[in-house]
């Protein structure tokens, strides 16, 4: 105890108060601070008595001399409760360690500052500190690594829903596995790629994110950090969990109004996995070993990163699509929209886009929409997408969840289906015109090919990797989005048997239906299902030219063109007052209103 006393007043109260988080309070004022001194004073006279030396390390008692040195080792700030005096102790940390140390101090009181507003800071006298420091040091001498997720975020992660697996991964059935269960359509996945919804499982191998979007609609319950300091689960073990969980919830689904039962019984049997539930999948350390055994049970993968980590990207084996998230189009918005840890995060985005080209598979960049967030410069987009020349470019409007302490986006925040188009066109426009530039470095041909209303989604193409004229009609294009998934996973139990074998994105293409192509009537529902609307939510119009002004009805029959007519009015009526253009609004806290014409 000697040691403890003296260690702390002699190396500051500012190391101290970091030790402990900075919630340092004497609660006995002035007389608590001269017993302190007194308790010092005690303490120095001791140590002179029974010759301990000052060596330079704050009156720390470890630096004992002669017959003194075991008792130094085994008592005081340095004891840490095992009888091997040499293991751990204050004074036996290399600078960097301490360092490392303090890092990982800051990451985890970065994790559980997380929603903590509402209950205010933690009192503690001046005379806990030396337990707390000496509790402190001996948890990270420790070789066991920390789990990842405190109790505190288990429980608001359960309550909203997610089934924790392990101690770093979860499951969560999805939206659209529940509605297409129902006959009542399927996500833009679905659309886009030809996956089914209601066999597709929603899960993740790491809730910790090196980002904290605004738009983030977990509403920042997880933990963060830059990099894996945490207890690794085995991967094998975490998808036979996974899987097992998510057919438990589709068990669980029985008895919902509508469930259609054939959909229901191939529900058990997964076939897609969506790594984009919660946090950075490929933060995971062992990712490789999880994707190679979700391939080997024929399930599919697609996992969305978000750009911070580029050599993960260059060392992830062949998948069946892989996304990068692309929210913002200069360093600045980037700071602003993500919100990362990392302080080169713009360069590390960069980073990952130039590792998309390398790789053989389909790759995506994915662009989340916040009007007044990030809408605009669109031509810095398209020069970003010209480092990765991915295979594809999803174009999708935030879809707003409500508020939370963690956001401050509000509906007027989320974008139209005809705004998500029309942001799509001028960034098609925007990168014709790099490819019009010619050069070494030529980027490739976009258009394009696919629409999902329903999501605000809008997705273009590499016009030499997914469009064939049309047998129909030569001088028009047949899109190929959708995805040969037999094919994949034989093509990836080749690569995996023999890493030399190589194979590429036309090698596992399907044709897309004519009801999932852009411009198509259906806008990307797929007609063997039923659209269905909740009573009083049926929209007023359901389809709009490019302009916005609405041109057919509730019942998508077309409006008479005096109708037509009237609404055009009405939107030139609305520019010449407020403007052709969109204002936006910044309100304290950050929040934006945006209010134009549409």
């Amino acid at each position: 105890m000697n040691g403890i006393v003296a260690s702390i007043f002699s190396e500051g109260s500012e190391n101290a108060a970091a030790a402990v988080g900075g919630n340092v309070i004497g609660r006995r004022g002035n007389k608590n601070k001269a017993n302190s001194k007194k308790k010092e004073q005690q303490q120095q006279q001791q140590q002179q008595q029974s010759g301990t030396e000052d060596n330079g390390d704050s009156g720390c008692a470890c630096k004992s001399s002669g017959d003194n040195e075991k008792g130094a080792n085994d008592t005081g700030c340095c004891s840490n409760g095992n009888d091997d005096a040499n293991d751990t102790g204050c004074c036996s940390k290399k600078n960097e360690e301490e360092n490392k140390e303090d890092n990982s101090m800051t990451d985890s009181l970065s994790d559980d500052d997380d929603g903590d507003e509402s209950e205010g800071e933690d009192i503690l006298d001046v005379e806990d500190m030396g337990d707390v420091i000496k509790k402190q040091q001996s948890s990270s001498g420790s070789a066991e690594p920390q789990e990842m997720v405190t109790p505190k975020q288990a429980k608001a992660l359960k309550k909203e829903g997610y089934k924790l697996i392990g101690t770093h991964s979860a499951v969560k059935l999805c939206r659209w596995t529940k509605h297409q269960l129902r006959g009542r359509g399927g996500c833009y996945k679905h659309t886009h790629y030809g996956i089914t919804s209601y066999q597709c499982m929603e899960a993740t191998p790491s809730l910790a994110c090196a980002n904290k979007c605004v738009f983030c609609w977990r509403h920042h319950k997880n933990p963060v950090g830059r990099e894996w300091r945490w207890k690794t689960d085995d991967p094998i073990a975490i998808v036979s969990e996974a899987v097992a969980t998510h057919v438990d919830m589709i068990k669980e689904t029985r008895g919902i109004p509508g469930i259609r039962m054939d959909r229901w019984q191939e529900a058990h049997h997964v076939k897609h996995c969506a790594l984009s539930l919660v946090g950075e999948p490929i933060m995971y350390p062992r990712i490789n070993e999880l994707l190679g055994e979700l391939h080997r049970r024929d399930i599919s993968t697609f996992l969305v990163t978000n750009g911070q980590h580029p050599k993960a990207i260059e060392d992830l084996i062949p998948i069946t699509q892989l996304y990068v998230s692309v929210d913002a189009s200069t360093p600045e918005s980037l700071e602003a929209i993500d919100r990362p840890l990392f302080n080169d995060a713009w360069d590390r985005l960069k980073s990952s886009l130039s590792c998309l080209r390398r790789k053989g598979q389909r790759t995506v960049a994915r662009l989340t929409v916040v009007k007044g967030w990030n809408s605009d410069e669109i031509g810095g987009y398209a020069r970003l997408l010209a480092l990765g020349q991915c295979s594809l470019v999803e174009v999708k409007g935030v879809t707003f969840c409500g508020k939370s302490d963690a956001s401050n986006l509000n509906m007027t925040n989320t974008p139209w289906h005809h705004e998500v188009v029309e942001f799509s066109r001028i960034l098609l426009e925007e990168l014709n015109a790099l490819r019009a530039e010619g050069g070494d470095d030529v980027v490739p041909e976009y258009d394009l090919s696919c629409e999902h209303k329903h999501s605000c989604s809008v997705l273009l193409a590499r016009v030499d990797q997914f469009a064939v004229p049309d047998p129909a009609d030569p001088s028009k294009r047949k899109w190929r989005t959708w995805i040969d998934y037999p094919k994949f996973q034989e093509l990836a139990a080749r690569h995996a048997a023999d890493p030399a074998f190589k194979f590429g994105v036309e090698d596992y293409v399907a044709d897309t239906p004519a009801w999932a192509v852009f411009g198509a009537d259906e806008e990307g529902f797929d007609p063997t299902d039923s659209r269905h609307r909740k009573k009083k939510k049926h929209p007023k119009y359901q389809k709009f030219d490019e302009e916005g002004i609405p041109t057919h009805d509730t019942f998508s029959d077309p409006l008479p063109e005096d109708e037509i007519s009237r609404l055009r009015n009405l939107m030139e009526e609305k520019k010449r007052q407020m403007g052709d253009g969109t204002t936006v609004t910044e309100l304290q806290g950050g929040e934006k209103v945006i209010d134009d014409a549409s």
